[in-house]
This record gives C-alpha cells, sequence and structure tokens, in this order.
C-alpha cells in the first residue's frame, strides 16, 4: 500500500508517517521541501528515526517543482499536509510565500492526481477558516477567516471540492484545531511558553490571555488523520479534529508553573490581528465518522511536550 505523504518532516507530518508505518503492508513517499517557520535541522531532527526505516523514502523537493507522475504512480492514498502554517506572518510581504505553498502548490497536486486512480486525497486544513464564532464550531458553521493565512487554507478546501467534483478525486478535508505536543513548532505559543520559562525569561502574550483554545494532542490527531485512511463514506466530508480539553492561556500558564516548578515571567503586548478570540470544536461528525475519541488531556500533553524540549 503506497502513501504520498507531502509535509513529511513537518510536525504533523513526520507522526503521521511513524503512525502509519506501524502497518507492515505500508509503503510511505515523504516529501518536504524544508520551507517554513521550522528550521531545517529541526525537521531532519523530526524524521532522523525514519530514515533508515525501508519502508519510508524522503524526497527533498519544492512542490512547485516535483514531476509528480512518476512519484505518484502506484500511490493508493495521498495526505497533503505541507504549506507554509502561522497567522501571524501571513500579513505584508510575506503572503505571496502562502499563494505558493497553500494555493498554487495544492492545485498541481490536484492536477496531477486526475489520473491517478486514488483511493483518497486527506488535505490538512484548519479551524483558521472559521474565523470569529461563538460556541461549539461545527463543519456547517460558515467560514470566514480574519487572516490572509485562513484565506489561503480555505481556498485549498475549494480546489479539493472543484477537483472532486469535476476529476473524481477522491478528497477529505480535516480541521485541525491548535495541535500540540513534541516536536510541535518554534513560533508555537507552548513550545515558545515552555523554553521562556526554562530559561527564565520572560512569556509574551498577545491580548489579555484569556482567549480560549481548543487543543488537541498529537498523538489524538495523528490517530484521527491516520483512521481516515480505513474510514467509510468520509469522501468529500470535512471533518473537525479537535481535542480533549478546552482552555484560556493564562490556565496553560498556571499549569506550565505547576509542572516547571517556577513562577512565568509575563510580557503583555497587543492583540495579534487576524485571530480569533474563541476556538472550540464540534467533534460529533469526527465521533461518528473516524470512531475519534481524544484520549490526552491538557496537563499530560504539556509535560510530554516539556519532557521533549528538555531532551533536545
Amino acid at each position: 500500500m503506497k502513501i504520498v505523504i507531502t509535509g513529511a518532516a513537518g510536525f504533523i507530518g513526520s507522526n503521521l508517517c511513524q503512525k502509519l508505518l506501524e502497518n507492515p503492508t505500508v509503503e510511505i513517499i515523504g516529501l518536504d521541501a524544508f520551507v517554513g517557520p521550522t528550521s531545517k535541522n529541526v525537521k531532519y531532527a523530526n524524521v532522523q528515526a525514519l530514515l533508515d526505516h525501508p519502508r519510508f523514502t524522503l524526497i527533498e523537493s519544492n512542490m512547485l517543482d516535483v514531476n509528480w507522475e512518476p512519484l505518484l504512480k502506484g500511490s493508493e492514498y495521498i495526505y497533503h499536509l505541507a504549506g507554509i502554517p502561522g497567522v501571524r506572518a501571513s500579513w505584508g510581504a510575506d503572503f505571496h510565500q502562502y499563494v505558493l505553498y497553500n494555493i498554487t502548490a495544492t492545485q498541481r497536486l490536484l492536477e496531477a492526481c486526475k489520473s491517478i486512480p486514488l483511493k483518497k486525497f486527506i488535505f490538512a486544513s484548519t479551524s483558521s477558516v472559521y474565523g470569529e464564532k461563538s460556541g461549539q464550531i461545527s463543519e456547517k458553521s460558515i467560514p470566514k477567516p480574519l487572516s490572509p493565512y485562513g484565506i489561503t487554507k480555505l481556498t485549498g478546501e475549494h480546489l479539493c471540492h472543484v477537483y472532486r467534483e469535476s476529476f473524481n478525486i477522491p478528497t477529505v478535508i480535516l480541521r485541525y484545531f491548535t495541535v500540540f505536543g513534541p516536536k510541535q513548532r518554534s513560533d508555537m505559543a507552548f513550545y515558545r511558553f515552555i523554553k521562556s520559562m526554562i530559561k527564565d525569561k520572560a512569556i509574551t502574550i498577545y491580548g489579555d490571555g484569556t482567549q480560549t483554545r481548543d487543543f488537541t494532542y498529537i498523538d489524538d490527531c495523528v490517530i484521527a488523520t491516520a483512521s481516515v485512511r480505513d474510514a467509510k463514506n468520509v469522501i468529500g466530508e470535512t471533518i473537525n479534529i479537535g481535542g480533549k480539553q478546552r482552555s484560556s492561556l493564562l490556565n496553560v500558564i498556571s499549569i506550565l508553573e505547576e509542572l516547571l516548578g517556577k513562577k512565568a515571567k509575563k510580557a503583555f503586548i497587543n492583540e495579534a490581528i487576524g485571530e480569533p478570540k474563541h476556538t472550540w470544536a464540534d467533534i460529533s461528525k469526527a465521533e461518528k465518522l473516524l470512531n475519534y475519541q481524544p484520549l490526552t488531556d491538557l496537563k499530560t500533553g504539556l509535560k510530554n511536550e516539556i519532557d521533549y524540549i528538555k531532551k533536545h
């Protein structure tokens, strides 16, 4: 069973590769351009354990330059996780990078899939497409992104829909809600908080810290993502992947203080433009279609991330 994974050296991608390779019938072609906010060294470390695996091949290449036909030959599943992440960096001059890697690259991959008898094309999207909503957010909620990043990911979703409708590409869209845990990107809040506290430096908090997020532990996210491969009746669906626990940033910092045994130094700055005040996933669809049940609570997940950062 040949599976192609784009963004294979990233936070979610590298963990997904490890999970899927637990199945002895799976062969993975992992593709990564080593671009974005995570350094090349960190991404190589993410996949270090995979490089000697007999059923894993890593291709370092820009998706815009790939000769897709030979690479996709014989593939049954594609997990398209590659892209430029992050809300705050998507404003201004860097927006063209988001267009290239989140829109153009997605369109070229879908175009290449027109002649491939795929079983599923799984597209990794984000809760950022929803914008500001109150209460639990279901997939029926009308998307209204607040940032250029969210707009590019929503555009990727629309590309999946039109290629499915026009060329029968069997697309499935997953909307991730704030994934955290070991290997988390260095630009994300938990990583920054933990590293700053370990070094006795001030934590930078955008706004007043009362904003809440539906935090999804990496293992839960990966289990849900991997399960799409064998799930029935999911083609054409959009599915929220949320976590076990919603929390404010101030509460997260309190948990970190308890786990690290020290008080955090807090530096409050202006709210970040383009980020919703609250997110909260309705995961009933994932529960029904993927038999999804998030298992890891916030405190346990934070402890695991602390241990990983200290070790590395």
